[in-house]
């Protein structure tokens, strides 16, 4: 039973981890290119921020799925050597997945924040503005 499982889990672990560097590839590659692009064309900082938030997104994918794999090899590993070594890394990951999942919450917010100081809010017509107009509080012009 031991050797079907150990049969089974090391191509499923190749395979995750071989996802997961794709994952980072295809971030990164994506990243340079659109960060290149923007520090060309863009003098906001808005930009940027965005093509970070969608990096960020890219390696947070692929570190799960590294601490996937990682569980995976633990199941069919026989030695606490390379148990701790594979719980040392998962470790890793696990506070690099976390502290980068915190940065893109706080970008989040402070995106929306600025959303929202960028959203103009109506505001009520005083007494003077209406006199100005010639239309009196509470009335409308007249043919509206």
């Amino acid at each position: 039973m031991k050797e079907w499982l150990v049969t089974v889990s090391e191509p499923i672990i190749i395979i995750i981890d071989a996802l997961a560097l794709v994952m980072i590839v295809i971030g990164t590659v994506e990243a340079f290119a659109k960060g290149l692009s923007a520090m060309l064309s863009s003098p906001s900082g808005y930009g940027a921020r965005k093509i970070w938030l969608r990096y960020g997104r890219w390696l947070v994918a692929a570190l799960t799925f590294q601490l996937a794999a990682d569980i995976v090899e633990t199941s069919i590993t026989e030695s606490w050597e390379a148990i701790g070594r594979i719980a040392a890394i998962a470790v890793i990951r696990t506070f690099l997945n976390y502290f980068l999942e915190i940065d893109l919450t706080e970008i989040r917010e402070r995106q929306k924040r600025h959303a929202e100081d960028a959203t103009p809010t109506p505001t009520k017509p005083d007494d003077d503005s209406s006199a100005r107009s010639g239309v009196m509080p509470g009335k409308t012009p007249r043919g509206s």
